[in-house]
Parts: structure tokens; sequence; C-alpha cells
């Protein structure tokens, strides 16, 4: 039976397998999971004063470490591949490599001080090495880093898993005017695209009951998808002028939580996310200063791509990419940049939540 090992590698957590009954996993299951009074001393401060050159740098390894310790490290040197020994810390690149080399060239490690022998390895290098073969990092660390980036551009949070798992979104965007939606798949293709006129900032007091039936009309056309995706406005609350028009967009991202978390009370799982304007902008390089520009150029650079590439970014439909440029083309292109946003704002959402894209 084999575990699988979870190791950073190249910036992300890839695994390989390590037989539950060898050797390795034993070794370094027991010195990972030690009680504390035998837990490997604390080098930092020692290491801190320490001359690399200093002639009993080599001596010094072999107090560091027990030897059983010592016989954990020794056998992932002496049996793990390049690209096995890439996965632990400091391993990646041309250490790794180094270490290979040595070994097929002089023979398996006989004791740490010879990879102080491996080039790139001096004693705090070797040090550093030794202890993260030792505990490596585990999932968690990785996880919270995760979170934490996730938590910069999506509210509220959500788990990686349910989002790896996403089959296709409804990305909405409303303004004072309009409310424009795109319905994207897992392979960024546009199932559906339109937008509506009738909701907009009213100019005087109405009743409840008429946001509610304006809201519905629209929430009516959408289709089912495992998230929808708002976006979250970068408009200050400290602007007394602009209070209506937050007054209208906090009304209208209500109502569109409270109707399309259909099954919220039931499992207490979001369905609808909120996602950051600024944070779209920069993905997609739009932002001058504070302010985001228009995703114009951007959405007809996606859709030419979509005709002339093989394997465009996003996939239109063939008998709908006439009708979006035409409609884009008008004399009131102005009046789509609710469109535009919408579709930047789904693939971003992909991209950066779902694919985990590093920009």
């Amino acid at each position: 039976m084999s575990v699988p090992s979870f190791l950073m590698a190249g910036g992300r957590w890839r695994s390989f397998p390590v037989p539950s009954g060898s050797f390795l996993f034993q070794a370094l299951h027991n010195s990972c999971c030690r009680k504390k009074g035998a837990a490997p001393k604390n080098t930092t401060s020692s290491v801190a004063f320490c001359d690399d050159n200093a002639k009993d740098s080599a001596n010094a390894l072999g107090k560091l470490f027990s030897t059983e310790q010592q016989a954990s490290i020794l056998h992932v040197l002496n049996t793990a591949s390049n690209k096995e020994l890439e996965a632990f810390k400091l391993l990646r690149g041309r250490r790794s490599a180094n270490i290979v080399e040595h070994r097929e060239k002089f023979g398996p490690f006989q004791n740490l001080e010879s990879l102080m022998n491996v080039p790139l390895f001096q004693y705090k290098t070797t040090v550093q090495v030794c202890n993260s073969i030792l505990c490596p990092e585990t999932g968690g660390k990785r996880k919270l880093q995760e979170n934490r980036l996730l938590g910069k551009f999506i509210k509220p949070d959500v788990g990686r898993e349910r989002l790896k798992a996403v089959k296709s979104i409804v990305s909405i965007v409303f303004g004072t005017r309009r409310i424009a939606w795109v319905h994207l798949d897992h392979k960024l293709t546009v199932l559906d695209w339109q937008q509506s006129d009738h909701w907009k900032l009213p100019s005087r007091t109405y009743p409840a009951s008429v946001y509610l039936e304006e809201i519905s009309s629209v929430i009516s056309k959408m289709p089912k998808a495992d998230f929808y995706v708002l976006e979250k406005t970068a408009l200050s609350i400290q602007n007394s002028s602009l209070f209506p028009i937050l007054l209208h967009f906090h009304i209208t991202e209500a109502m569109l939580y409270a109707l399309l978390n259909k099954t919220f009370a039931q499992d207490g799982q979001h369905q609808v996310l909120s996602m950051n304007r600024n944070a779209v902008g920069r993905h997609f390089e739009l932002m001058i200063g504070g302010s985001r520009s228009s995703g114009k150029d951007l959405v007809k650079q996606f859709l030419s791509e979509s005709v002339l590439k093989a394997d465009p970014r996003v996939v239109f439909p063939a008998d709908k990419v006439v009708l979006y440029r035409q409609m884009f083309s008008s004399t009131e292109a102005q009046r789509v940049e609710e469109l535009y946003d919408s579709l930047l704002q789904a693939v971003a959402f992909y991209e950066l939540a779902v694919f985990d894209v590093k920009c």
C-alpha cells in the first residue's frame, strides 16, 4: 500500500507515493511525530554565528541530529529521484540535480557531512535542508495562504474544494440602469449572455413590492449554476453624494443573495458570492491609478480570438459571434459596459479562484 506524501514543488502542492511499510515512510513519520523532547535541536541561533569556512563545521552537523534522524535524511538523499528531491524546501532547481549527480559519481552519501561536498551546499544550507527533509511543510499553511488570498477578492469565504468542482457560474454585474449576466462553463465557453434595461435606480420612492417584481423578472431568465458571482462595487461609503447609488447597489445585492441562495437555509452553503471589482481590473491590467478603465477592447479581443485561434481564452458560440460584434460596435456601445464587465468577472473568477492562475 502506498501513502501519498504531499510536498511543495515549484510553488504548488504535489504528491508522490511512499510505501507505508518502507523505511522512508516509517523514518519520516517517527522523526516528525516524536515527542517534544526528542525533536531536533533549534539550530537557528547557532547557525547565525557559525562560520561556513570553519574547520569544525562538518563535525558539528553530526551533533545536531540524532542517529535515527540522520538515517532518515540519508535514506532520502540516497534514494529519492530528482523530481522527489525537488518536492522538499530548498532542494528545487540545481541543488536537487547536484545531489543526484554527486550520488551517481561518488556513490551514496555516508554521512550528513558529505553533503557539504556537493556544489551549492555550505554549512547553513545543509542544516536547513536536513530540517526540511525531516519535517516538510504541511498543507495547512499553504491552505491558509490560499484562503487569505481568495478572501481578498471573494466574499463570503468558500472552500477550495467547492471551487475546484465548479461546472458553471453566472456572473452578474449591475449598475444604476442595467443588470447584465453571463453563463460561463468550466471550459470558459459562453453559454448565454444577456442584459436587462428594466432594473434602474428609482427617481422616487417605490414600494418594496416593486423592487421584488423587477428583480424577480431578471432572475427568472437566469439559468441554474454552481455559483452566482456578483460584482462588489468599489464606491466609497464616505462620499455622502453617492449615498442613493450605494443604497441602490446594496438593496440589489441583498435581494440577489436572498433570491439566488435557494438552498442556504437547508445546507448553509453559499451559492452567491461577491467579487471585488478592482481585483478583476488588476487581473486584466485595467486599473489606472485607483480607477478601472473599460474592458471593451479586451472583450473584442476575446471575440476575435474565438474565431481566429484554435485554443482561444474564451469560447463563444459560432452563431452568436456576429451578433455580439454588431451589438458592441453600435452607436450605443456605452450601454453595454455591464456586459463587458460581467464576462471579465466570470473569466477572472475561473482563472483566479478555480484554476489558481498566478499573475
